[in-house]
């Protein structure tokens, strides 16, 4: 059993691990335990047994001992697993791996996660700097759990990892055009490029674009920029399962750190992303066709500073070479 619960772009990240499982060893099951507001993202993947789904947000929200309780025991459920690696390194997944481990737990150093006391919970623990690459972090673990070597050439050969229930048809793509896929929200503020950038890149840009927002917050920006460019398209809100097959059928990806941009990257789609505040060098895999752009902020993965609006300082004109760079060589 995999334990990766949250968070969207997180569990993405995580998700290259059950190819690099499979190559190992065909035979081996992969169950993965996730909340359950993510579970479409797993739940289509050919190479998952099950997936399994917890809910402690209501016990969070109602500070709750007893439903903490009952959720463990429906946990308990789920059976009981030759091996458990959490990939989460936080209290709560470490928990969850305890419950349903009958030989091996495997996580991260207390050293090596966000919340150390978690590795209390494991039987082996495996030691990784934090601020090392999350994708990095993330193949290494699997690499210690199963005692297997995996080579950067196998992440960079990667095969797409997400895969919806069926292709979905968008009525704001275009048959003769280039479509490019904007997020402009994200968790935070400061984590929000500029809405007039956006226009910026809009404006030099010889595109269909489609806007992508998943909260009221995010839907006042994409109205933002459609109001500078109005032949700008809004999807409406929908799915994982459908956010999986709009990434898929793109030209190309530009957003800021959040989930939806890092899914990107999981489909072989190029991808252009912009960090702030957050470390870009850790929190992305960067290819020939996935790009980081990252701000002149000296960013600490372990003391973030969410005053930082320096994301608003990344140069229009790189972000429009490169987007022309990836358009056209993909003709």
């Amino acid at each position: 059993a995999i334990v990766k619960l949250s968070a969207l772009g997180d569990i993405v990240n995580a998700m290259i691990v059950i190819q690099l499982i499979k190559k190992y060893d065909p035979k081996i099951e992969i169950d993965w335990i996730v909340e359950e507001m993510y579970e479409e993202l797993l739940s289509n993947h050919p190479n998952i047994n099950k997936v399994h789904t917890v809910n402690f947000k209501l016990a969070k929200q109602k500070k709750s001992i007893p439903l903490i309780f009952k959720e463990a025991k429906r946990i308990r459920q789920f059976g009981k697993f030759d091996l458990v690696i959490d990939m989460q390194g936080l209290i709560k997944s470490a928990f969850v791996s305890k419950i349903i481990s009958s030989k091996q737990t495997i996580g991260f150093h207390r050293s090596s996660s966000r919340e150390g006391i978690s590795s209390i919970f494991y039987t082996h623990t495996f030691k990784v700097d934090y601020k090392e690459n999350i994708i990095f972090r993330n193949v290494s673990l699997i690499g210690y759990a199963l005692n297997i070597i995996i080579k950067q050439n196998e992440i960079k050969n990667k095969e797409p990892f997400l895969y919806s229930s069926k292709e979905y048809n968008f009525s704001s793509f275009s048959n003769n055009m280039k479509n490019i896929i904007l997020i402009p929200g994200a968790s935070h503020p400061s984590k929000c490029y500029p809405i007039e950038n956006f226009y910026q890149i809009l404006k030099k840009i010889d595109a269909n674009f489609t806007i992508i927002w998943g909260n009221e917050s995010e839907k006042f920006l994409a109205n933002q920029i459609k109001k500078l460019y109005p032949t700008a398209n809004i999807s409406k809100k929908i799915s994982i399962d459908e956010l999986i097959s709009l990434i898929k059928q793109a030209d190309l990806v530009i957003g800021s750190d959040t989930g939806p941009s890092h899914m990107a990257w999981a489909v072989n789609i190029p991808s252009i992303i912009f960090f702030g505040f957050t470390p870009g060098y850790r929190n992305a895999y960067e290819t020939s066709i996935n790009k980081v752009l990252e701000s002149d902020s000296k960013v600490n993965p372990l003391k973030i500073n969410k005053n930082d609006y320096s994301i608003s300082k990344i140069d229009v004109t790189e972000i429009v070479k490169i987007a022309t760079l990836f358009l056209n060589s993909s003709k």
